[in-house]
């Protein structure tokens, strides 16, 4: 069976910055272990696989360290691959997955997604945090992943976090943020226990990251920066439990997988 495959940069309009995603849109599933196999080839934070299923696509997200539950980035390359190549005259994109459906609306040139905000629970800033960090965090939160509020956002630049020690924190991934000097909020993710030291730019980070900040400045539309060596620009809009995170994308490639 022959697969064409994108690699897609996501939250960025321009190639070799944002979060780089490959996207395979299938006719049928293939057996998990060769999904796999593609997802450790391709060696990217993640590999989305979709296929159509009478109006809405089955979506589902792995890193090379397994399947996870929500991915941003590689939802906004996956509406972008099929609103450019697959169905170009759709502008909206409905995806069954394991957070439940998720929208993508294309307007114009941004891709704005429909995602649920985590609910997030004061946690107790601990040595062991501080130890991996390299920082001390003023506050800390959990949802799905930690959140780390830091007090500066040159200290969330300059973090250089020990992954063996990130390990042994509660939470899927590590977001740490702060108050940024020209957008609302800077941060950066560390996923270790997904095969990835630091994710360029985290869409499913932001649904913990956007929520705290939209509080906390009480605004319900915010610019977002992803401060990685790639970078990346999320637009964050909040409305009740939903969080709405738009962004663009660049095609880096085009293949065609033989498997």
């Amino acid at each position: 069976m022959n697969i064409k495959q994108y690699v897609v940069d996501a939250f960025t309009d321009k190639v070799f910055s944002g979060n780089p995603a490959a996207v395979c849109v299938m006719e049928e599933w293939l057996p998990d272990e060769q999904i796999m196999n593609i997802t450790r080839e391709n060696n990217l934070s993640e590999t989305a696989f979709a296929v159509k299923e009478n109006d809405v696509y089955k979506l589902r997200w792995f890193t090379p360290g397994g399947e996870i539950d929500l991915c941003g980035h590689a939802t906004l390359a996956t509406a972008y691959v099929i609103t450019r190549f697959i169905e170009p005259e759709v502008t909206e994109v409905k995806f069954d997955t394991l957070s439940g459906t998720l929208t993508v609306t294309r307007k114009e040139d941004l891709f704005e997604m429909d995602f649920p905000a985590y609910e997030l629970k004061s946690v107790e800033v601990t040595e062991e945090m501080i130890e991996a960090i390299g920082a001390k965090p003023s506050e800390a939160y959990m949802g799905r992943d930690l959140l780390c509020v830091m007090d500066s956002e040159e200290t969330v630049r300059q973090l250089n976090p020990d992954q063996t020690k990130l390990m042994t924190l509660d939470g899927l991934l590590l977001q740490v943020t702060a108050r940024g000097e020209e957008f609302d909020c800077v941060s950066r993710s560390f996923a270790p226990k997904c095969n990835i030291a630091e994710d360029p730019v985290c869409g499913s980070g932001h649904c913990h990251i956007l929520p705290f900040w939209a509080d906390r400045l009480k605004k319900t539309e915010l610019i977002a920066y992803q401060a990685s060596k790639r970078g990346g620009i999320l637009y964050g809009k909040l409305d009740g439990d939903r969080v709405f995170i738009s962004g663009k994308a660049a095609l880096y490639a085009d293949s065609v997988i033989h498997v």
